[in-house]
């Protein structure tokens, strides 16, 4: 708990001594987030008090306090400018982005690492030939539609801001894997539904 105090993951808490100092729920609760982004995220230190700084930016409101503190995250790789594919993709994902109804991401286009990875991604399934069209992305946006709401559903369930954005923040860092895991034995059992072992 002292490295992390140091490195100004943790609030202090109230001092009851020269060495001693006692702590409420709140520092606690943030220590498993630290060691969540840290041991589970492999976030360096630095990356993960960036991610903290936002968390904990009260001047900001709720959606750019999320937002801030996701995208101090890691992401995928940008877009390629210079490959032919990524003006297709830049407009496959423009269209995308007006069909779906989201203007927040949309006007914030280059500037979001989420969009720039979302951009190379299409890009790359524009290079290979894989299914990019408006409607396949479409479809797949709605599915991730679906769980955005039941994510801030769950993130609603807690008291305090602060505590709402800290579990974005963990779940962007431990339930985006546990989604993509999901995927592979759901893909597993639908092969085995439709086509037999």
């Amino acid at each position: 708990m002292k490295y992390y105090l140091r490195e100004g993951q943790l609030p202090a808490g109230l001092r009851v001594s020269a060495t001693q100092a006692e702590y409420d729920e709140s520092p606690l609760r943030r220590l498993r987030l630290v060691r969540a982004l840290i041991q589970v995220g492999r976030l360096p230190v630095a990356t993960a008090r960036e991610v903290l700084t936002h968390v904990d930016d009260e001047s900001l409101g709720r959606t750019v306090r999320l937002g801030a503190a996701l995208w101090a995250l890691p992401h995928g790789p940008s877009p390629d400018e210079d490959a032919p594919e990524t003006a297709v993709a830049r407009a496959h994902v423009t269209e995308l982005l007006t069909e779906l109804g989201w203007p927040t991401v949309l006007e914030l286009g280059g500037l979001s690492p989420v969009h720039r990875s979302l951009v190379a991604s299409v890009a790359t399934l524009v290079r290979l030939g894989y299914p990019c069209d408006i409607g396949y992305l479409t479809r797949q946006a709605r599915i991730m539609e679906r769980a955005a709401v039941h994510d801030l559903d769950e993130i609603e369930a807690y008291d305090s801001e602060a505590e709402q954005v800290e579990k974005a923040v963990a779940s962007a860092v431990l339930y985006e894997p546990l989604l993509m895991s999901l995927r592979r034995p759901a893909q597993s059992e639908e092969s085995a539904r439709r086509y037999g072992l």
